[in-house]
């Protein structure tokens, strides 16, 4: 018999009182309350009460099926999809793991029945459940959208998503951000420059760079925030990016000439994110913390900055920038020392390769946009060019000794945890060789293109960054013969024996000490006797045993043991 309304309200009513009776009574009246529902719809707040009775009964069996059941009541109607979803998004506080999956299909369910109303429902209870729901129906949306497709979810309800995730937007944690960026990048946003644009602006909000920087922040927020954020805008600044949403047919098939033109230089750049760095980051970036042991924010913010000056556009004046980066640089490359007979053993100021290579390839990447920063001052320019040369005597070895010990590897040993490392240092210190020959013309150039040392190496960027390290010999940097610059140099070098690059063994610990903590924090020294002329520092009349340090996910540094 079939039961409808009115003349079987009676008995419809008797089914829902069934849900206090025995369990086989319970389990029956869940299936029965689903099944009938659309014929009953002046019980309709009776028969969700009811059903969600079953849902919180203390026997799991039972609140497995009535949360099995729940989508049967939008089945035919989609009036009570936003309720039916909103129990079911509390219900995802659930701890048992087979009736947490139950939530998860029913939720499926009606988001293929209703996706509107589902999510409506979902994001109640982001915006206004407590903490625990909150996280759980973030990781659900986050984690399930995406394999609905966009059969299900069509324009209309990707409108919507958008809206509501915009709202929570407003206030999450780290995780949650990148969660939400990450679903947002799925859609229509994700496709386009506009739509990156729109993510890469959330990003901009999300790392407040409309404040000051603040390195010595509680827990070190500020600049977590920042690092976090640098490395989700990151992918938005690529031409690769918005290429990898159509195949090349594709492209080349919708697109006029023109068109891609105009898409190309109305590519998402990095230019906000890079302007912040060089006012707020740079002048700051010696009071960021360094921990004794793990990560180097410091470090790990130049490479960041690095990566953002390759996609940056056209600065707001630029040369104010521009000396923000060089005063920084400035730090970590020494003037040659000057002798000093009394104490002969002083020892060589500290070179530090990765900062180096961040730092001189943003002012190299940037330099083209204001090339006469340098020349204007002609004093300015000869103290760096002393710099440079003394650095790149200091590098020079480096990179022949490194040459050497890599030279004749298989591909089998390279793949070698003290090898990697070498490779990574051999693309550090040829990047800074080829910026530095750049930097020492006369004037300035900036046309060489290199690879990040812990970039992968592709296409021109490989092609420019090994024209330097590709050759046997390295000429060392130095000023013309008439120089009165040169001939300075050269009455110091007959006074004291030049600083020798080292050619022992490299540790494979990775380094994470600031030059602050010089000394402090060091790698493991190289076991064993190093021979004389192997793996020593000339200082005066003593030898120092030399390690070079790199770590293969981050930038290389090296320096002298003290």
């Amino acid at each position: 018999m079939l039961l409808t309304a009115p003349q079987h309200a009676d008995e419809y009513l008797e089914i829902l009182m069934a849900v206090k009776g025995s369990s086989k009574e319970k389990r029956l009246a869940s299936q029965f309350i689903a099944r009938f529902f659309k014929h009953f719809p002046t019980y309709a707040d009776q028969a969700i009460e009811a059903q969600l009775d079953l849902c919180e009964d203390e026997d799991i069996a039972i609140r497995k099926q009535a949360i099995k059941d729940l989508p049967s009541l939008c089945k035919d109607s989609k009036d009570h999809t936003h309720k039916i979803s909103d129990i079911l998004a509390q219900l995802l506080q659930a701890e048992e793991s087979t009736e947490l999956a139950a939530v998860h299909n029913s939720l499926m369910t009606l988001l293929k029945i209703d996706a509107k109303g589902t999510l409506s429902g979902l994001f109640s209870q982001i915006i206004n459940g407590d903490d625990l729901i909150r996280e759980r129906c973030i990781k659900f949306v986050t984690s399930k959208i995406k394999s609905l497709g966009h059969e299900v979810i069509t324009k209309e309800v990707e409108d919507y998503l958008i809206t509501e995730c915009k709202k929570v937007l407003q206030d999450v944690n780290a995780e949650e951000f990148y969660q939400l960026l990450e679903l947002l990048s799925w859609t229509r946003l994700g496709q386009t420059v506009a739509g990156q644009q729109e993510l890469v602006d959330m990003i901009a909000e999300q790392a407040d760079l409309n404040q000051d920087f603040e390195p010595q922040s509680p827990d070190n927020e500020n600049v977590d925030r920042l690092l976090h954020c640098f490395k989700l805008a990151l992918p938005y600044f690529s031409v690769s990016t918005f290429l990898a949403c159509f195949s090349v047919s594709t492209f080349l098939a919708c697109f006029s000439v023109s068109t891609i033109l105009a898409c190309f230089s109305s590519q998402v750049n990095s230019t906000r994110f890079v302007s912040y760095v060089c006012e707020q980051v740079l002048p700051r970036l010696g009071e960021v913390k360094v921990q004794e042991e793990g990560s180097n924010p410091q470090l790990e913010l130049l490479k960041l900055f690095a990566e953002l000056c390759t996609h940056c556009g056209a600065l707001d004046n630029a040369d104010a920038k521009l000396d923000k980066i060089f005063n920084k640089l400035l730090d970590y490359m020494p003037l040659p020392p000057d002798i000093d007979p009394e104490n002969p053993n002083q020892p060589e100021p500290r070179l530090e390769f990765s900062h180096v290579e961040c730092l001189m390839y943003a002012y190299h990447r940037l330099g083209k946009q204001s090339p006469d920063t340098l020349t204007k001052d002609p004093d300015r320019l000869k103290d760096f060019k002393l710099r440079l040369q003394y650095f790149a005597r200091g590098i020079q070895g480096y990179i022949k000794k490194l040459r050497e010990a890599l030279h004749g590897k298989t591909a089998e040993e390279l793949k070698t945890e003290e090898n990697k490392i070498k490779v990574i240092a051999l693309k550090t210190t040829s990047n800074i060789n080829t910026l530095i020959k750049d930097l020492f013309h006369s004037p300035p150039s900036f046309k060489s293109v290199i690879s990040l040392s812990w970039k992968p190496t592709t296409g021109a960027a490989k092609d420019g960054g090994t024209s330097s390290s590709g050759q046997k010999r390295h000429t060392p940097i130095t000023f013309s013969s008439d120089s009165p610059s040169s001939k300075h140099y050269k009455t110091e070098k007959s006074q004291r024996e030049i600083y020798q690059p080292p050619s022992g063994k490299y540790s494979t610990k990775p380094r994470t000490s600031s030059r602050a903590e010089e000394g402090e924090h060091g790698a493991a020294e190289a076991s064993g006797e190093t021979p004389a002329g192997s793996g020593a520092v000339a200082t005066g009349g003593e030898t120092t045993d030399t390690e070079g340090v790199h770590d293969a996910t981050h930038a290389t540094l090296w320096e002298p043991v003290k």
